[in-house]
């Protein structure tokens, strides 16, 4: 066995064969492979091999894509077999929920360039004619959907791998992984020790136990699922060509053929973790015990929607253990707090997305960022709060969910409330409708004490409408106030800490007593985040961005950290509210001596009632407003102070959901939404914010003046809508005639301006006033208009006034 090497994978299954390879691909052969058994031992070997494109997100669904697409350029490489077989699969609707999100679903997919569509009863008749079709609406029909060989293909994937320069050492068991001063790594294992520049962690079924030997804890625990292999079906056999695929979600099963017969698996809900205390060192290619009890709800079910299963006998049950995430999407990327050391584990659809998941990782780590957002499977999205009692019920929760309707305003009950600050149990009283973020409870809306103080979730218009627009006019009119917990923060000190800032942000950094807005850009140019940094002293900074990507956030500020500069990640050391509203002065003064002079974009210490605090000029609402910022053990105090200042002024909580309809009056763009790492600065109208003249080569400067002199082919734009009972949320398809030219990013009602509004990327030649647009919602094309200023307040006036 070899004891160096660039890069040392652990585990052998087929994620990790697929990172070994991609790693070859892109240009690094000394890599090394260690596995403790053999190849696919763990969950790899008894997968039931289904892929398919379909995914909520985007990102996944196009890393989906990329995966099917490469088993054949396996085949080509290795001469191998993927034992593939492209049969093509359905996805049933019983109602109109599931109906609706079919063909939310099928709109993303227009622009995407996936070749699905809805089918009715007569046309799933013809494609999986076993089906009773009894209330069934429709169905998504998806051509790419298909099954292959489990282990041919983890071969393939390892032959592919060897063939690029890299090793594979089998009945190699890694006993602990240690990090030397300069960053490197000894492996210790059972052979010996390996010194490599690079880990990562493709552990599978045992990555919590490889992480735990790194000191960090991986969110993921294995769940046991079962499948059934049926005896020969005549009605299968005798058929001219394979049975596609279907998937059932209200039988919580999918369902293909196998040989001569069928194979059908089921997320029944009285579901089984496995492994609670660790997954066995000795575990591997056994499965466990039948357990038909579990699943004979499902079974029942099956029997009503596929009638030949009653009358086919059962060749084998396949019953063993896989892994998610408390989200069910992967732990990919490098992981926060070491150095060198990289995730991929928690790949649930290994088949599905092992390949997506293998390109994603080898880019990030020879080219420092991938190609596109992986946000949705970013180890660091789960921050160092997360333990395995809020994992386990979450895991549960998803895999019992895994063919539930998504809806887009759904908050998941699961292991809450987690986290939450002294103002709960104050907004709890006062009706707050609550969801959450990186584990936080935020106020969503409050409802009056004749409204549910839960949102029943809709693909339309929701019971949050009413609420939102109350609280809406209750800022445009007077002034509301709004927690402040759920933005990321951070503070940043020593001599050379606005160096530092130059060449991180790509925006003009404040004089004292001022702040600013600036985009935050990757070497390629693509956002990485959208902050304020607030100057408080010569050598002492405050940064805000988003609340959820305060671990990515930090983790890219280590990784460029140099000179005499410390960053203190603060999101939950500093809290307050915001008062937004024509009435946030008179609130202000009301409590204050000496902030009524301050300026849009001004900072200040000050006292505020009884509590020291940092209050900034500065509105995401669009109307004149200021950020309050306290001590958590003082903000208590502080709210006693705003709200009995402002009961002459009727002020009113709001929570996100007005707040994301007030930004929308102005046009503003969100984090993860019109901006990500999908996009860059000029296409979001995020360059306006570059400090072009300031004499710093700032991270992803190059990128941003090529762009700059040769503007790129998309834009961000808004559109005022000819909606309905629903809204535009995102990656609805733009259409100018029948042909699809851009998406939306986001979109909702604003209330105060009384229209729906859409942000989305179009081509920049045909961002025009008179462009004849219009907007797929909900199945349905709907005239778009597009806006060339704010409804609200389109001079700032009222804002900067």
């Amino acid at each position: 066995m070899k004891t160096t090497a660039r890069v040392v994978v652990i585990g052998g299954g087929v994620v990790g064969c697929s990172v070994l390879y991609h790693l070859t691909k892109l240009g690094w052969s000394d890599v090394v492979l260690l596995e403790r058994s053999e190849l696919t031992s763990g969950s790899t070997w008894h997968a039931a091999g289904g892929f398919h494109t379909l995914n909520g997100d985007t990102n996944m669904a196009a890393l989906q894509g990329y995966t099917i697409k490469l088993y054949k350029e396996l085949e080509e490489i290795t001469g191998m077999s993927c034992g593939l077989h492209h049969v093509g699969g359905v996805t049933l609707a019983d109602n109109q929920d599931r109906f609706d999100m079919l063909v939310a679903e099928r709109a993303k997919h227009r622009y995407m360039g996936l070749e699905t569509e809805i089918v009715g009863p007569e046309e799933i008749a013809k494609i999986a004619p076993i089906t009773n079709l009894d209330g069934i609406v429709g169905a998504l029909y998806d051509p790419l959907d298909g099954h292959l060989d489990p282990s041919g293909t983890t071969h393939a994937y390892a032959k592919a791998a060897r063939m690029g320069g890299a090793e594979i050492e089998l009945h190699c068991k890694v006993k602990e992984t240690n990090q030397r001063p300069d960053g490197t790594w000894d492996v210790v294992t059972n052979k010996g020790t390996i010194h490599a520049e690079h880990i990562v962690n493709a552990g599978g079924l045992w990555a919590r136990e490889v992480a735990a030997m790194a000191g960090v804890y991986a969110p993921l625990h294995p769940m046991e699922h079962q499948y059934i292999v049926t005896d020969d079906v005549p009605e299968i056999y005798e058929r001219d060509a394979e049975h596609p695929h279907v998937m059932d979600p209200a039988g919580e099963s999918y369902l293909r053929q196998e040989g001569r017969g069928l194979c059908i698996g089921f997320y029944e809900q009285p579901c089984k973790p496995w492994a609670v205390d660790g997954t066995p060192w000795d575990f591997g290619h056994e499965l466990l015990p039948d357990n038909l009890d579990k699943i004979e709800d499902s079974i029942e079910f099956a029997y009503k929607r596929f009638p030949i299963l009653e009358r086919s006998g059962v060749k084998s049950v396949i019953h063993g253990p896989f892994t998610f995430a408390p989200d069910g999407n992967p732990l990919v990327g490098p992981v926060p707090g070491l150095r060198n050391y990289w995730s991929a584990c928690g790949v649930m659809a290994g088949f599905s997305q092992g390949g997506g998941v293998g390109l994603m990782l080898a880019q990030w780590m020879i080219e420092g960022e991938p190609e596109r957002d992986v946000t949705a499977m970013d180890v660091a999205r789960f921050g160092n709060w997360i333990t395995p009692g809020y994992t386990r019920p979450k895991v549960i929760e998803n895999y019992q969910r895994r063919f539930s309707v998504s809806y887009p305003n759904e908050e998941l009950p699961a292991a809450r409330p987690h986290r939450t600050t002294p103002m709960y149990d104050i907004f709890t009283g006062l009706g707050a409708v609550w969801g959450q973020q990186f584990g936080l409870e935020v106020a969503n809306y409050f409802a009056s004490s004749d409204e549910p103080t839960f949102e029943t979730p809709s693909f339309r218009r929701s019971d949050a409408f009413d609420a939102t627009a109350r609280e809406v006019a209750a800022v445009r009119s007077g002034v509301g106030i709004n927690e402040v917990q759920n933005f990321g923060k951070f503070r940043i000190t020593g001599k050379d800490a606005r160096a530092w800032l130059d060449r991180i942000m790509a925006g003009r950094i404040p004089k004292v007593g001022r702040l600013s807005l600036t985009p935050m850009l990757s070497p390629k140019g693509r956002l990485l985040g959208d902050f304020t940094v607030s100057c408080l002293d010569d050598d002492l900074f405050h940064l805000t961005a988003s609340y959820g990507y305060q671990a990515i956030h930090l983790r890219w500020f280590l990784k460029h950290l140099d000179g005499d500069v410390q960053v203190e990640n603060i999101s939950d050391k500093l809290t307050g509210f915001q008062i937004a509203g024509p009435k946030a002065r008179d609130l202000l003064n009301a409590c204050t001596r000496d902030a009524a002079d301050l300026a849009f974009l001004d900072v200040r210490r000050t006292t505020v009632g009884q509590v020291a605090c940092i209050v900034q000029r500065v509105s995401y609402t669009g109307d004149l407003g200021f950020e309050i910022y306290c001590d958590p053990m003082d903000q208590r105090q502080l709210w006693q102070t705003l709200w009995a200042a402002g009961q002459p002024m009727q002020i009113t909580p709001f929570g996100m959901r007005a707040m994301m309809s007030l930004r929308l009056d102005k046009l503003f763009g969100s984090w993860l939404s019109e901006f990500s790492p999908d996009y860059t600065a000029a296409e979001t109208g995020m360059d306006r914010f570059i400090a072009w003249k300031k004499n710093t080569d700032f991270i992803g400067r190059a990128v941003a003046e090529d762009e700059r002199a040769n503007p790129p082919a998309r834009t961000l734009v808004a559109f005022q809508v000819d909606a309905e009972d629903a809204d535009a949320v995102g990656y609805e398809p733009v259409f100018v005639g029948d042909d699809v030219v851009g998406f939306c990013t986001s979109g909702g009602y604003a209330h105060h301006s009384g229209m729906s509004i859409a942000l989305a990327l179009v081509p920049r030649d045909m961002a025009q006033p008179d462009i004849a647009a219009e907007i797929e919602i909900m199945g349905k094309r709907r005239k778009a208009t597009l806006l060339t200023k704010p409804p609200f307040d389109a001079d700032g006036a009222r804002m900067r006034g």
